[in-house]
């Protein structure tokens, strides 16, 4: 279990937009596929057209799940690949919390308690002391 400082989470920051941008790419690889998919099902639904469908739906899903894995191998949990929240483990004073990022933020801002979620942030001080 790795605890981010706001230093070290802002260090690997650069390296973990990179691998949620492959995550959200791929997950949106599937939703295309899903409803290429379904329209096939809705009209023709011969095998021809459905099984390759199937098949590359199938392996868009595995590199989705790859995508996710290798981005929650640094060490931060994804919130919502869609709505494009990353929370990294981090302590404030002797309890956990959250360090949050949302996609487009280019530095990581603002925390909240393990408890809360998006509507909880809280800016984090400039001199934050209390955080790892």
């Amino acid at each position: 279990m790795i605890y981010f400082t706001i230093n070290d989470a802002n260090q690997i920051l650069p390296d973990v937009i990179k691998k949620f941008e492959m995550a959200l790419a791929k997950k949106n690889e599937v939703t295309k596929l899903e409803q290429q998919l379904q329209m096939v099902i809705n009209t023709t639904n011969k095998f021809e057209e459905y099984v390759p469908l199937k098949q590359q739906l199938n392996s868009a899903v595995t590199q989705f799940y790859e995508a996710s894995e290798n981005l929650e191998k640094t060490g931060v949990v994804i919130k919502s690949i869609e709505q494009g929240l990353l929370d990294f483990p981090s302590k404030r004073f002797d309890e956990d919390v959250w360090l949050c990022w949302k996609y487009g933020e280019t530095e990581i801002k603002f925390w909240h308690d393990k408890e809360e979620g998006f509507m909880g942030r809280k800016p984090i001080d400039v001199n934050d002391e209390s955080l790892v």
